[in-house]
């Protein structure tokens, strides 16, 4: 079984420099309610059917599995009704740990948020300057939220 457990942050100053690399994400839901997500991403030249389960705490079940592009493409195509998300994600690494950090764009363009995976929830790690508040219990900031209630449409 596999379980996710992570924690998202602002950032405050934009570490893309740092980036060991970088990809493009495009991503979908077919499913996406508080219980469960289904969704489709394409990242890079890799397509992923990713299925999740209800958030506990900051874990949850998630499950990955590599798809052929055709399918994919078809998935979001007829089955991603709502706004995709389109993002760069880059990956840095700081004292033992990948930070992946999540540059949006479209109507989600300013947005950027800054995640790290854990082991425990009790893990211990060490935050860089460049991440700000901790924004892991605010369900704005979730990707399949993001998906349907824009940062564009938030009031300041």
């Amino acid at each position: 079984m596999a379980i996710e457990i992570e924690r998202k942050f602002l950032v405050n100053e934009k570490p893309f420099h740092l980036a060991k690399k970088s990809f493009r994400i495009r991503q979908g839901y077919i499913v996406n309610d508080q219980k469960q997500v289904i969704r489709v991403r394409e990242k890079g030249d890799d397509y992923f059917l990713t299925i999740k389960g209800n958030t506990i705490g900051i874990s949850r079940l998630e499950f990955e599995y590599p798809i052929p592009k055709e399918d994919a493409e078809e998935l979001l195509k007829h089955f991603c009704k709502k706004t995709l998300i389109d993002k760069t994600r880059h990956y840095v690494e700081f004292k033992g740990h990948t930070w992946e950090v999540d540059e949006f764009h479209g109507d989600n363009n300013g947005l950027v948020v800054a995640e790290i995976e854990l082991d425990s929830e009790d893990e211990k790690f060490e935050i860089p300057d460049w991440v700000g508040a901790e924004v892991t219990p605010d369900e704005r900031y979730y990707n399949m939220n993001l998906a349907t209630h824009p940062f564009k449409d938030w009031e300041s």
